[in-house]
C-alpha cells in the first residue's frame, strides 16, 4: 500500500505562484509514474501533469508553459510549480501514483488551490 500526502495549496491572486508537493510513503517501490490531476466544481477530474521515474513528463496543454512538474526519487516526492496562475486554475488538486505492475494506482486526499481575479 502507498500513502500520498499533498501540501502547498492555498489562495493566491491571478498571476501569482504556488508550489504543490506530494510525498509518497509505504511500498514506494511499487509505483511508477506520479502526477497531478485537478477537479473544479461541476467538472470532471482532469490530468494536469505526470512524470515517470526516469523523468519523462506529460503536461496538459492548458498549463503548458506555466506549470512545471518535477520529482525527487530519493525523497519519493513529486512537485508541481505553478506560475502565472489564472482563475480557471481554481480546483482541488490531487496527487496520483501509478502502480508499477497491474492497473490502477493511488490517490492523495487533495489540496485546494484558489486563484482570485
Amino acid at each position: 500500500q502507498v500513502r500520498l500526502v499533498e501540501s502547498g495549496g492555498g489562495l493566491v491572486q491571478a498571476g501569482g505562484s504556488l508550489r504543490l508537493s506530494c510525498a509518497a510513503s509505504g511500498n514506494v517501490f511499487s509505483i511508477n509514474a506520479m502526477g497531478w490531476y485537478r477537479q473544479a466544481p461541476g467538472k470532471q477530474r482532469e490530468l494536469v501533469a505526470t512524470i515517470t521515474r526516469g523523468g519523462s513528463t506529460n503536461v496538459a496543454d492548458s498549463v503548458k508553459g506555466r506549470f512545471t512538474i518535477s520529482r525527487d526519487n530519493a525523497k519519493n516526492t513529486v512537485y508541481l510549480q505553478m506560475n502565472s496562475l489564472k482563475p480557471e486554475d481554481t480546483a482541488v488538486y490531487y496527487c496520483n501514483a501509478e502502480k508499477l505492475f497491474g492497473p490502477g494506482g493511488y490517490w492523495g486526499q487533495g489540496t485546494q488551490v484558489t486563484v482570485s481575479s
